[in-house]
Parts: structure tokens; sequence; C-alpha cells
């Protein structure tokens, strides 16, 4: 398949889980991917990994915090046709317990981040009258998730951001989508075991995976599937969309 065939395709965060999977679908469906990657070597690492396997993909250190870092990447690009914007970091916390500097982080990188992307490509886009958005949204901004209070703050501004940003440019010839995972197993999922859990590590993982009806947690590469078909001509009468990818949490929990 070759639905992303000379697209080009910024993902950020792309150096490891969901974006790791999200950049190397794109590059076997033809697409170069330009990585944004706070963590230089670990963007380095996807991109090599792509090319060795034959596509297209270069790695930009990029921290999505910064505007003016994120304006200096896209500035590097020629064409910007997709972004993925799926960089982010989690916080475990419920009102009491998140602190002022918790927020502050979550909001820098999740919101600020997001909107920074956002900020730097749409306006080539408009000009090109052409162009396809996707944000890596959450359950957690349509649901109450235990102890994710800041986490889920971020993940309902994606949400929003999403619905605005289709609205404001869909006569502009741009989409704009999101996606809403449940829980994805990435090495964020057995960091925070390894961390929190290290005697029950077993029970626990058990525990979060039966949270989906489906019994089991999300693969990167399922995540990744759906972001392909989203960000493809296939999907072109598709904007304003919030996908829940989620085992059935949403529908059948």
């Amino acid at each position: 398949m070759a639905r992303l065939d000379g697209k080009t395709a910024i993902v950020t965060g792309g150096g490891a889980g969901i974006g790791a999977a999200i950049a190397t679908r794109f590059a076997s469906e033809g697409a170069h991917v330009a990585i944004f990657e706070r963590d230089a070597s670990n963007g380095e690492a996807i991109a090599s990994q792509i090319k060795n396997d034959g596509g297209s993909a270069a790695s930009l250190e990029v921290d999505i915090a910064s505007l003016e870092s994120v304006k200096d990447a896209c500035a590097r690009i020629d064409r910007i046709d997709i972004l993925v914007n799926n960089a982010g970091i989690s916080a475990i916390g419920n009102v009491e317990t998140t602190t002022p500097e918790e927020m502050d982080r979550v909001y820098a990188v999740n919101v600020k981040g997001m909107y920074h992307c956002l900020h730097a490509v749409v306006p080539s886009m408009k000009e090109r009258g052409s162009g396809v958005i996707l944000n890596l949204a959450s359950i957690a901004s349509k649901i109450g998730l235990d102890d994710r209070f800041a986490y889920s703050m971020s993940k309902g501004a994606a949400l929003a951001m999403t619905l605005s940003v289709a609205r404001d440019y869909a006569k502009a010839g741009i989409r704009c989508n999101c996606i809403c995972p449940a829980r994805v197993h990435t090495p964020f999922v057995d960091n925070y075991l390894d961390k929190h859990y290290p005697d029950n590590r077993d029970e626990m993982f058990e525990k979060l995976s039966a949270y989906q009806p489906i019994g089991r947690m999300g693969k990167p590469e399922e995540i990744a599937a759906l972001a392909a078909f989203l960000c493809s001509d296939e999907a072109s009468f598709v904007t304003g969309a919030a996908y829940d990818i989620d085992g059935g949490v949403m529908s059948i929990r």
C-alpha cells in the first residue's frame, strides 16, 4: 500500500511508542516522515530504522514546548502535507495532589506544544489549500479516569483544539481529526509498573489490561493503522471527528 505516497508528514514524539509506530507506518505507506523529537538519539534511531527498511525519514531535534524551536524545524521542511500531534507527557494525581509545577509542565507540553505545532503549520496548509492534521487525544478527554487530573485536562484541550481547527479551516481544505485511545502498551506503561508496582507487577499488568472490555491493552501499531487511514485520501470526507480506539471502553464498559 502507498496511501501516503508523495506526502510529507510531521510526527511529533516520533522516537518512541505510538509516535514511532505512526512514523514507521507512514513511511511504509510512501510518506517522507519528519520526526520531531526532543530526545535526538531516539528520533535518529527510528529514522535510521525507517531508512534501513527502504523508507524516507529525517529526525529533527525539537522541543515542542518552544514555539521558536517548532518554527525553526518547520522552516527546514519544504512542504508539510500532514501533521500528527503525538508528543505528550503523562501525570498521575488528583486535583489535591497535582502541584502547580506539574500542572504547568503538562500544560506546556500537551497543550501549548500542540498549539505551537498548529500555529506553525496551519498557515502554509491554508495558503496551499490542503492539509491533514491528526491530534492524539485520549478517552480521558471524554470520561473521568482515576488520578489523571492534569493529563485529562490536557487531552480535553486536544479534543477542543481539534474541533476548533476543523471548524475554522474546513473551507480552506484542511481536515483535522483526533484519536482517543484507551490504554496502549508502550514503554511508558512498563516503566510505570516497574516504578510503582515492583512487587506485584504482573498482577497490575493484568488489571490494567482488563480495564478494556476486549481484555488487553492496545498496540501502538493498531493506533498507527487508524492514523494512516485518517491521514490518507480515503478519509477525505472525515473532519472534526474524535475516533475511539479503546477495546470497547466507551461503548460496552
